[in-house]
């Protein structure tokens, strides 16, 4: 992509740019990202692979006893599983644009583009832009193998919302991955960080299982993890229950999120020698 593409007349790298060049540029990268998946189409295989592994491997190898927990069987517990494993898409997304936005670096594209005079913000915008289109994309696939193995969408207009809040939750974690991306020294690096945080999010909360019978000191972990709550909220909007108290706790861990870390990536982003 040459710089005459993103910015014809562009002024500067440390000046201000107006916001239409910013979306100008964001778009132009979002397609270059785009093209860069369509010339590597492995890269899509998390995307297609996570959710029907996931499924298939908690509904068959848990799905029974866990579903006799919940007053039923399998068919109870596929109905308790699908909101949590669809909660969890942003999460494990995020960690992938972090990895890829190492490699970038590690590959000279980003002092590339860091020669170019382009928002720097726009850089970014433009990874996560494209990283929500294979959240989507994977929810896509989660969606049809649950309908596969038994799943009864209860609520149409809740599934759409739980994807968006999921996709809010999503967005704010890759602000992490991609500070993440900047600051650690190879890509191994990040996925190993990466797996130290998700892991405890992930089994420390109320996506798989219920957290009663966890120990106490889980059960206050699980209380103050956002993830049991988009999960909670999640199941809330699409099977029917409360959702108030969940839907505030997932939207100020998203906003708050996105207020510390993205100022913090951008910076990063910026100064990285």
């Amino acid at each position: 992509m040459s710089t005459a593409t993103l910015s014809p007349a562009a002024p500067k790298a440390d000046t201000p740019i107006p916001l239409r060049a910013h979306l100008r540029h964001t778009g132009a990268l979002i397609r270059r990202n785009l093209l860069w998946i369509r010339q590597d189409p492995e890269s899509m295989f998390d995307a297609i692979l996570f959710p029907v592994v996931f499924t298939l491997l908690f509904v068959y190898v848990f799905g029974g006893s866990i579903g006799k927990s919940l007053g039923g069987g399998q068919e109870q517990y596929v109905q308790y599983v699908v909101p949590g494993l669809l909660a969890m898409m942003g999460m494990n997304m995020a960690q992938g644009v972090g990895t890829g936005f190492n490699q970038d670096f590690n590959s000279g594209v980003m002092d590339r583009f860091r020669s170019l005079p382009i928002g720097r913000g726009s850089v970014l915008f433009a990874k996560i832009a494209v990283e929500l289109m294979r959240m989507l994309f994977a929810t896509a696939v989660l969606l049809v193998v649950a309908l596969l193995v038994g799943y009864d969408v209860g609520s149409w207009s809740g599934l759409l919302g739980s994807v968006a809040l999921s996709a809010l939750f999503g967005s704010a974690l890759m602000w992490v991955f991609l500070t993440l991306g900047v600051v650690m020294k190879n890509a191994q690096s990040v996925q190993a960080m990466g797996f130290l945080v998700l892991m405890p999010l992930q089994f420390g909360s109320s996506i798989f299982a219920p957290t009663q019978s966890m120990p106490g000191w889980l059960q206050a972990f699980t209380d103050y993890n956002p993830l049991s709550a988009l999960a909670d909220c999640a199941r809330g909007l699409m099977e029917g229950g409360p959702v108030a108290h969940a839907l505030w706790v997932t939207v100020i861990w998203s906003v708050g999120l996105t207020v510390v870390m993205a100022p913090v990536a951008i910076h990063k982003f910026r100064t990285k020698s």
